[in-house]
């Protein structure tokens, strides 16, 4: 675990809002698994869940110095467009207005940003990308309703940032997803791939420090992702307190 500095980044994580069940419970709920929140303390960060808010608060943004979003329920297709395809699962319009608008001003402010699985999607989609509505079972998905996560490798391009923030340019991935990137987003440029051609990373291509990854880091403790979304935070400080000195 990385040790906890003076000032820790506070990286903000966007919850699912789904019913759930616990305890004496079943009801509505605002959820982030722990493996999520456990990788970014890992990573000598604090973790700030956000719950789902249809007023869509930029102003949340004032308070991170980074957004996370995670993986969870299919993109709805009519936020990029599209007619609704009938392999498209479950889905959560209110979750996605809220995310687009947090990750658009997220960019704005020139947050460090690290979308996972269906929070690449959704990076892909606020710039205006498209998404593939099903893969279909296989590399990238066991067959419906199995929830295990497949394992493939995934080529990373040389000196990209997905590259430098994996430590590695063939990375063995965790996966579990149907959809893809189809039309790449304005400002985004592919930076891995599995063996099949299907997009594994995507980056934005002014240097910024913007990633999604279609796999799942968060499953593996190895994964040194967030532990640069964390360095990000720092190196941006670093500029900014430079830039005001002079």
């Amino acid at each position: 675990m990385a040790a906890w500095s003076e000032n820790p980044p506070v990286i903000g994580i966007c919850a699912a809002h789904e019913r759930a069940r616990w305890s004496f419970w079943d009801q509505q709920a605002h959820l982030v698994a722990d493996s999520y929140v456990a990788s970014v303390q890992r990573a000598g960060a604090i973790a700030i869940v956000l719950p789902v808010d249809a007023r869509a608060p930029t102003g949340l943004l004032e308070r991170i110095d980074a957004l996370l979003l995670i993986g969870g329920a299919d993109v709805d297709p009519s936020s990029y467009g599209a007619t609704r395809a009938a392999e498209t699962e479950t889905t959560y319009p209110e979750r996605d207005s809220f995310e687009l608008a947090l990750l658009r001003g997220a960019l704005e402010r020139e947050l460090p940003v690290l979308g996972i699985c269906r929070g690449m999607q959704i990076l892909n989609v606020a710039l205006g990308g498209t998404l593939l509505q099903d893969l279909g079972d296989g590399l990238h998905r066991r067959a419906l309703g199995s929830f295990v996560d497949t394992e493939h490798l995934v080529q990373l391009e040389s000196g990209s940032l997905a590259a430098r923030a994996a430590g590695e340019q063939v990375h063995v991935a965790h996966c579990h997803h149907h959809q893809a990137l189809l039309d790449l987003g304005e400002g985004l440029s592919v930076s891995g791939r599995a063996a099949d051609g299907v997009i594994e990373a995507v980056e934005a291509d002014d240097g910024r420090w913007v990633l999604g990854v279609q796999w799942h880091p968060e499953a593996d403790d190895r994964s040194r992702l967030f532990v640069a979304l964390s360095h990000a935070v720092r190196a941006r400080d670093r500029v900014r307190d430079t830039a005001a000195a002079r």
